[in-house]
């Protein structure tokens, strides 16, 4: 699989993190966010937080989200629900979920540049507010400024930022390179060069890890 380029930042993709590909709007990326953290800490690799525009996979895969796809939506609701059960963990999200988290990917990586370890707190707290709470809109960017207010960065300075060209440029570069290296679904890991799509295949890459793969 090729290596990230400059907007990727080819660095990152090296070093032996698991990099942890994912849409906000992704249903099945909250529940892998709630986990990927112990599954790091027993494999003892960092996390590379990266999430990334879905919608620019779907357009060059012809692919479409699981709610916008009969039957499948209803599946996928159910599963969401059952999934949730089964862990103990609350899902909740809000009415008309899921929202093109355009802003909340861009403030992602604004906090980024000033801390690493605040954006991936904030990334959290966005899926913790979209899917446990239900009340906040990653579409909306004044609402996500307000959140990414509490990590570090001037609410104003930040919403200001959100509308910058060179952030729009950037996310958009990072969601195409994504996909240039085979990324198309949400949530996506790659780990020492080798691929795993979906939640569900998070013991596997974690089994792939401590023996080296096979």
């Amino acid at each position: 699989m090729p290596q990230g380029n400059e907007n990727g930042n080819a660095e990152e993709h090296a070093g032996g993190a698991i990099e942890f590909w994912f849409d906000f709007g992704s249903s099945y990326a909250y529940f892998a966010a709630m986990e990927i953290d112990a599954l790091a800490e027993r494999c003892e690799r960092p996390v590379l937080w990266r999430p990334f525009l879905l919608g620019t996979a779907f357009r060059q895969t012809g692919a479409q989200g699981l709610s916008s796809t009969p039957l499948k939506k209803d599946y996928a609701a159910r599963d969401w629900a059952r999934l949730a059960r089964a862990r103990g963990i609350a899902f909740s999200p809000p009415p008309g979920h899921p929202a093109i988290a355009l802003a909340a990917t861009r403030a992602y990586y604004t906090l980024e540049d000033a801390d690493p370890d605040q954006a991936r707190t904030f990334a959290r707290e966005v899926f913790r507010r979209v899917y446990q709470s239900g009340d906040l809109d990653t579409s909306d960017a004044d609402q996500v400024a307000r959140l990414g207010a509490g990590f570090g960065i001037d609410q104003k300075r930040l919403r200001a930022a959100l509308d910058e060209p060179a952030l729009k440029a950037r996310v958009k570069a990072i969601s195409e390179d994504a996909v240039a290296r085979g990324i198309f679904g949400s949530p996506f890991f790659i780990v020492d060069g080798e691929p795993f799509w979906g939640a569900d295949r998070m013991a596997m890459m974690e089994a792939w890890i401590e023996t080296g793969g096979w």
